[in-house]
């Protein structure tokens, strides 16, 4: 035999060997090929939907979670923060026009009462001006009450009424902000906005914040940064409410022949499939196929219809979305297509990369049992 035909030779076995190992799979790999995707598709008695991806696909299936307040928050004025209200401390100064006044005592031309505490009813005690009722009172008519109240018994009264908003009056802010605790809904703090700068604003990129908002059996949440985009969200408080700012819990999971294969979290509002191939490293050059890449989710039953123009089907659908991004227009399907929480980005790799992966495989498996042998026989 003659050098060229045993070189072919070889060659041939070569190949033959390399067939049988792929077709057995005993190759390491990250995961199925692209054909094994395919094959297990419900077009092919599989139990999943294969679609490619098209501008009417990413239509129908590019949807973001609706975040808003209800009617029921968002409706409501602002409150008049001047309002006295059950919990709150109103201090008072009493000036008498007297020598030996009743309160200020002697030699003195004034009075100090502090933090009288409104209680549950809604009432004050002043000494010589009795059981007052406070709440539902702004400051000024409350000194309306007590001066007159005084002035049977003490000539010409002057009096400074100061409220400090108690728990009647407050709210509390917890989660992702620079400060959490109990704040008072005063004047400058009426609205949400406002409220969370007082407790420090958000410890996280904005882009990620969300915002809930507690009052009695109504809530509703809303992106941070809709915040300043819509002002009808910026809704006005009532004491009681609970605020809660939470960074955007969504992620994705990238496998296969990416940079990198991880849990990834959302770091924006929406991502597209070309930036969450490129937030973990973008393909792998040795390794992809840029005509494999796949986001597989499960699919609700209106969005399945859709996609796929079928009335018949129930409940939720796996489906297996296909970005080819070798074809003319798959760069922008990619840029277009929206992923959400809980999809799997899966990008297959290159068949040359099984090809390779099977010679190493033989060769080094063959190189081995050459060492044995030549051990063997010394």
């Amino acid at each position: 035999m003659t050098s060229m035909a045993f070189r072919s030779a070889r060659i041939g076995v070569l190949c033959v060997l390399v067939t049988a190992v792929g077709a057995c799979g005993l190759l390491p790999r990250s995961g199925p090929t692209r054909n094994e995707i395919f094959a297990g598709s419900v077009q092919r008695e599989g139990d999943a939907f294969v679609v490619e991806v098209n501008q009417r696909v990413t239509a129908a299936t590019a949807v973001v979670p609706a975040l808003g307040f209800p009617p029921e928050l968002v409706n409501a004025g602002l409150s008049d923060s001047d309002i006295i209200r059950p919990g709150d401390r109103i201090s008072f100064t009493i000036y008498e026009n007297v020598t030996d006044g009743l309160l200020a005592g002697q030699g003195a031309s004034a009075a100090q009462i502090e933090e009288v505490q409104v209680d549950s009813a809604g009432f004050i005690f002043i000494p010589y001006a009795g059981r007052i009722r406070a709440a539902g009172n702004t400051p000024e008519a409350l000194r309306g009450v007590i001066t007159r109240n005084l002035d049977e018994q003490t000539p010409d009264p002057q009096i400074i009424v100061r409220r400090v908003a108690g728990d009647g009056s407050t709210v509390t802010v917890t989660g992702v902000v620079g400060g959490q605790g109990v704040y008072p809904i005063e004047r400058p703090t009426r609205t949400l906005s406002s409220m969370l700068a007082a407790a420090g604003g958000v410890t996280v990129p904005p882009e990620i914040a969300q915002v809930t908002v507690v009052r009695g059996h109504h809530r509703g949440t809303i992106w941070f940064q809709d915040l300043f985009r819509d002002p009808s969200v910026d809704i006005a408080l009532r004491g009681g409410d609970r605020i809660l700012v939470e960074e955007d819990g969504r992620s994705f999971t990238a496998l296969g022949a990416t940079g990198a294969q991880t849990i990834v979290p959302f770091e924006s509002q929406v991502i597209s499939a070309i930036e969450a191939i490129a937030s973990v490293g973008g393909l792998n050059p040795l390794l992809a196929d840029p005509t494999g890449v796949f986001v597989l989710r499960n699919e609700p039953q209106e969005i399945a219809r859709a996609v796929l123009g079928r009335d018949d089907l129930i409940g939720a659908q796996r489906m297996v979305y296909v970005l080819d991004l070798t074809a003319p227009t798959g760069m922008f399907e990619a840029r277009d297509f929206v992923i959400r929480d809980a999809d799997t980005v899966y990008v297959t790799a290159a068949p040359i990369t099984q090809w390779n992966n099977a010679i190493s495989a033989l060769t080094g498996t063959l190189g081995a049992a050459q060492t044995v042998g030549s051990a063997a026989g010394n």
